[in-house]
């Protein structure tokens, strides 16, 4: 019996393999099980080849560009259906894909950087600007609910704690420390950042116009530094800690974030907090496993807080409280 396999591109996959097994392998980003069904049955025709085609084998990447078309040799999906091709379906949201992929805005590399972690990019996409480390989409500046979710909930846990001190784990695109400039409970912010690249794009490149005031406030401190090397390394503490350098805690950016959301990882995180003080971090999907870790680190009052998004699993912020 053939078979036909849908692959939702919420995160980076390796197709190949699956292709070779399967009749007809359909990927989409986040286009809806309608839309699939309508692909998989023949109600519409096929759209368009995604903009990024991935390599057949392992060398077929080596030496490009890993965030631009065509960045690849030996693609493994070369193919590219006829522009003229216009699909039709009863909810119209086939024909709606099609279109917006038709007229694709091919993202624009503003600036790109090697550092010691890798390579970091920073690049514009329609209206949008968007930060890529090592090929991984990390974030652009769409949306920043989850951010200031992030940082409004540590704040409320703290349950009216006057002038508190929070420590921002990763700069981003600037969202939440922005926002934590804008809320006069805060006291003293600090943000660490280890991209070099990141804080320069804020300081006075294309992010600063996100970030300007929130950096010209007087209780805001940059630290260029490696936030799981400084968590570990100070003696200073903090009423909040509030991390966003990951996907979440089981998809890092680097391996060796993976340290920060494990025993040693959270016991640091422990000593860089106030008794009473609250953690927070942000995951772009729920993750029991780390509530666990948490409970077995010895936090307090655990929860989870979820941020609906257009399509697939809720972003979320994961809180606990240390005890004191």
């Amino acid at each position: 019996m053939p078979v036909q396999v849908c692959v939702n591109l919420e995160r980076p996959a390796v197709l190949p393999r699956i292709a070779e097994r399967a009749a007809a392998p359909i990927a989409g980003l986040g286009a809806s099980d309608a839309t699939f069904l309508d692909v998989a049955f023949g109600r519409a025709t096929r759209p368009r080849a995604a903009a990024l085609r991935p390599a057949a084998t392992d060398g077929g990447g080596a030496g490009v560009a890993s965030d631009v078309p065509d960045g690849t040799r030996d693609p493994a999906f070369p193919w590219e259906p006829d522009p003229g091709e216009i699909p039709a379906t009863r909810s119209g949201e086939t024909a709606r894909m099609a279109a917006m992929t038709a007229s694709y805005d091919i993202p624009v590399v503003i600036d790109r950087r090697e550092g010691p972690y890798g390579e970091v990019v920073l690049r514009r996409h329609g209206a949008l600007l968007q930060i890529i480390a090592n090929g991984c989409f990390l974030m652009d500046t769409s949306d920043g609910r989850s951010e200031r979710l992030l940082v409004d909930a540590a704040c409320d846990a703290l349950d009216g704690r006057p002038e508190p001190s929070v420590l921002i784990g990763g700069l981003g695109v600037g969202f939440s420390l922005a926002h934590a400039a804008a809320d006069p409970r805060w006291g003293r912010i600090t943000v660490v950042e280890r991209e070099r690249a990141i804080i320069d794009w804020h300081r006075d490149g294309p992010l600063a116009g996100l970030s300007a005031r929130a950096l010209a406030d007087p209780r805001t401190d940059i630290v260029e530094a490696d936030l799981v090397e400084y968590v570990n390394e100070i003696s200073d503490t903090f009423d909040a800690l509030c991390l966003d350098i990951d996907n979440g805690p089981g998809w890092t950016v680097t391996e060796g974030n993976a340290g920060l959301y494990g025993t040693s990882g959270l016991a640091g995180c422990a000593r860089t907090l106030k008794p009473g003080g609250v953690l927070a971090v942000w995951s772009a999907q729920p993750s029991p496993e780390f509530e666990g870790s948490l409970r077995n680190a010895g936090f307090q009052r655990i929860r989870t807080e979820e941020i609906p998004v257009a399509r697939g699993v809720p972003d979320v912020v994961h809180l606990a409280v240390r005890p004191g």
